[in-house]
């Protein structure tokens, strides 16, 4: 067997995509002389300001399912990137998470003031549509539309906003497990939706697009539970943001409806329904079920 066909292992191959993802975002916002240059400067702040591209490295991991070249899916994995990193910029903002820290330095309204991080945030989502446009070299128009069509369906108010709503009206109130799991779906598993099927679309697999919104589903529950219990048990200097505003807050979680225990319990059992899923992709014993593992293991 050739050098070039070794399986790198989980470690070598994220480094990899994490390092072409920050050329990508680089390369995608770019700063120049303009009177508007505060803007710039404040979205490539929170932009470039770290995180582990787990979005972008979704939309080129299904990407390669379906045979497409990661240099050829980097436009879409940098708009998801946009979309998330918009998200965070309005969810530290003190009408929503009043939240002073990201990703271990000061959150971009406290960096460049309110009202530039809110137009931070603006241009992020907005330059998101341009930057997958940039796809259109590589792939037919109607690939492109199908991918634009699944992330605006997903990042918009049938999906990450609509969660976002639910969980700033249930502050301060109780609410059933099922309105819960709603909130998770839309709040946190519909980006993930929007990177994985996007990846799908960009590479005509229609047929893979079940299974990859049914492994994000999962894999969004999962994620979200133990950011939840890392919210008690983290250290923030590894997180790199606050703990414990969760309960400043006043918000409804998987620990505060069912305690420590049984939390992480079904953040396994969602991590085992994301792993099934990734059987009927074909993908066992593949660098997305280590990728999976490696989310839920972020508990050790």
């Amino acid at each position: 067997m050739s050098q070039a066909n070794v399986r790198k292992s989980f470690p070598e191959q994220f480094k990899i995509y994490q390092s072409a993802v920050e050329k990508g975002l680089d390369q995608s916002l770019k700063v120049f002389p303009c009177r508007q240059r505060k803007v710039l400067e404040a979205m490539r702040y929170s932009l470039l300001g770290g995180g582990k591209r787990i979005r972008a490295i979704l939309v080129l991991e299904f990407a390669r399912l379906g045979g497409v070249l990661m240099e050829q899916a980097m436009p879409a994995a940098c708009a998801i990137e946009m979309i998330q990193a918009y998200s965070l910029i309005h969810d530290d903002l003190p009408c929503m998470d009043d939240d002073d820290l990201r990703r271990g330095k000061a959150s971009c309204h406290i960096q460049f003031g309110e009202a530039t991080a809110l137009l931070a945030g603006d241009g992020l989502l907005t330059c998101a549509f341009a930057t997958i446009c940039r796809a259109a070299d590589c792939f037919p128009a109607q690939r492109i539309l199908a991918a634009i069509q699944k992330i605006s369906e997903y990042a918009g108010y049938h999906g990450m906003i609509g969660g976002q709503m639910i969980d700033l009206e249930s502050e301060g109130k109780k609410i059933d497990p099922k309105t819960l799991e709603e909130m998770y779906s839309l709040k946190t598993s519909a980006l993930l939706k929007a990177a994985c099927t996007s990846g799908c679309l960009l590479a005509g697999r229609e047929d893979l697009v079940p299974a990859a919104e049914a492994y994000a589903q999962y894999l969004g529950l999962a994620f979200q539970i133990v950011d939840d219990i890392l919210d008690i048990t983290g250290d923030q200097a590894l997180l790199g943001k606050p703990v414990g505003s969760d309960s400043q807050n006043e918000k409804n979680t998987f620990v505060t409806l069912f305690g420590l225990n049984q939390a992480k319990e079904m953040a396994k059992e969602y991590t085992q329904k994301a792993q099934y899923q990734l059987t009927c992709l074909g993908a066992k014993q593949s660098f997305l079920e280590d990728l999976t593992d490696a989310l839920l293991n972020r508990l050790q």
